[in-house]
């Protein structure tokens, strides 16, 4: 009987069962197609994101001037300019913006640039790109401004040219300051402009070409020393930048002469941050210390050459010795001094006799001894900073009054509706000092917080993509900090 059932198993067909080796190859060919799938949708948010960011805004149609409106002058298109026109309601107003330069350029990350961790395409903003969201007759003149005429309420721009102004806000920010040092203008770079963070880029991979194939060791030892005039934030940064540079690109380029370069900062005063509290400073010391940044402090650039600084060093006894510091590339990050143009209209009023740093203005940003003009930002002498941060809240409050404003009063219109005094809403104060480390000296329920290290540098980095003024800029500089970190930063001056 056994072996009957035996044989009628052994004869009898059964449905083959799915081997465990076929249902994982069944889910093998499920789980691509789950993943094809979110990696469509997250492409397809990436691309509608980018088409957001990056299409054409509308054209809009160019309105005329109104004559019945008052015309409002606009100088500059920084900090202070930028954002009253964001903020401003331009159909009120014939607003006209005038500047020698035709885009926003974001200040803070210009030390980056300059040593290719940014690109500088994205540290601007088209100004006419921001203009064309506005509202009425705006328009945008690419000029420079000459002279401003308080009297006859006129602007003259390119020398010949004349525009005139019923109202006037004058935001064309400070030029540096040399303290008449001889050599220091002909010789050194400067670090306000995008122009100048690509000078300084291309001095510096200029300096490791011809580098490597010199001969002489007191040359070699020149080229290689970069030298930073200046203990402020912008001196500091740039400072950090160049370091991280010959640490990380440099060295793997150029392994000859990686352990050679040399990076110097050197500060007048006793201190280096005077605006930060004394723990970030000590901390911002030791780290350049770790990377083997020398800090020369009570320091005197007295003259500069093509090849050396003359500088006075005070020592510790009050006695002054004089040193010869050769470098390869000089950076001056020492101050800032007012334009000629603004020289010029202080020199109009009486009322601005006693400036000497800028622009008198009240608590409405109001330009003593004038009506209907005010003025924004690093041309005005205030209490203080001169930071980006507070030529942006002056300008979104002077956008706030002239929006409230009787836009047909008189030319003194500026003393009818007065809104509260402008009072500065400190946020705080950021700065890289390299090796991927920040400080930060931020406003926290009222009271003032220090922060220093990579998780530091992390919110340092958040701090400026929110600051950014459009999604078209946060979008380049998040590519370009993550391009470097793959690839590493180009050597090419281009």
């Amino acid at each position: 009987m056994l072996a009957r059932l035996n044989q009628h198993y052994l004869t009898t067909k059964h449905p083959e069962k799915p081997t465990s080796c076929r249902t994982i190859s069944s889910g093998n060919l499920r789980t691509p197609r789950v993943i094809k799938t979110i990696a469509l949708a997250i492409g397809g948010v990436a691309a509608y994101g980018a088409y957001c960011i990056f299409r054409r805004p509308d054209s809009r149609a160019i309105v005329e001037a109104d004559p019945s409106k008052k015309t409002l002058v606009v100088l500059g298109t920084g900090w202070g300019s930028v954002s009253l026109l964001k903020h401003l309601d331009t159909s009120r107003y014939n607003v006209l913006v005038i500047s020698p330069r035709d885009h926003f350029l974001f200040t803070p990350l210009l030390p980056s640039c300059a040593i290719g961790m940014l690109e500088g395409r994205s540290l601007t903003e088209p100004i006419r790109r921001i203009l064309s969201k506005e509202h009425g007759s705006v328009k945008f003149c690419k000029a420079s401004v000459s002279k401003i005429d308080y009297a006859n309420r006129v602007v003259h721009i390119n020398s010949n040219d004349k525009v005139s102004f019923d109202l006037l806000v004058v935001g064309i920010g400070a030029e540096n300051a040399t303290f008449g040092i001889p050599g220091v203008k002909e010789h050194a770079c400067f670090l306000k402009e995008l122009e100048d963070a690509r000078e300084i880029r291309q001095r510096v991979i200029n300096c490791i070409e011809q580098a490597s194939q010199e001969q002489n060791d007191t040359e070699l030892e020149r080229k290689l020393h970069m030298v930073v005039v200046g203990g402020g934030p912008t001196g500091i940064e740039t400072a950090a930048e160049m370091r991280d540079f010959f640490r990380n690109d440099v060295q793997r380029l150029f392994p000859k002469l990686s352990d050679k370069v040399k990076v110097t900062l050197v500060e007048a005063l006793p201190s280096v941050l005077q605006m930060f509290p004394k723990g970030l400073i000590e901390y911002t010391e030791s780290k350049f210390l770790a990377e083997q940044i020398d800090i020369l402090k009570n320091t005197k650039v007295k003259r500069a050459t093509e090849t050396h600084i003359e500088a006075e060093v005070t020592q510790p006894d009050g006695s002054i010795k004089t040193e010869m510091v050769p470098y390869g590339v000089l950076v001056w990050a020492a101050g800032n001094a007012v334009r000629p143009v603004v020289r010029d209209l202080m020199d109009q009023l009486p009322e601005q006799a006693s400036s000497r740093r800028g622009l008198l203005v009240d608590e409405y940003l109001r330009v003593k001894g004038t009506q209907g003009v005010w003025a924004l930002g690093d041309c005005t002498a205030t209490r203080y900073s001169a930071t980006g941060q507070v030529a942006h809240q002056e300008g979104a409050y002077l956008a706030q009054f002239l929006n409230n404003a009787d836009a047909n009063a008189g030319e003194d219109m500026a003393r009818s509706q007065l809104p509260p005094p402008f009072e500065y809403t400190h946020q705080g104060s950021l700065a890289y000092v390299g090796d991927g480390c920040a400080i930060a000296d931020l406003s926290v329920f009222g009271k003032n917080m220090p922060f220093a290290g990579a998780l530091t540098h992390i919110l340092w980095r958040i701090a400026y993509i929110k600051m950014c003024i459009s999604s078209r800029n946060q979008y380049f500089i998040a590519g370009d900090w993550l391009g470097p970190a793959i690839f590493g930063r180009s050597m090419s001056t281009n």
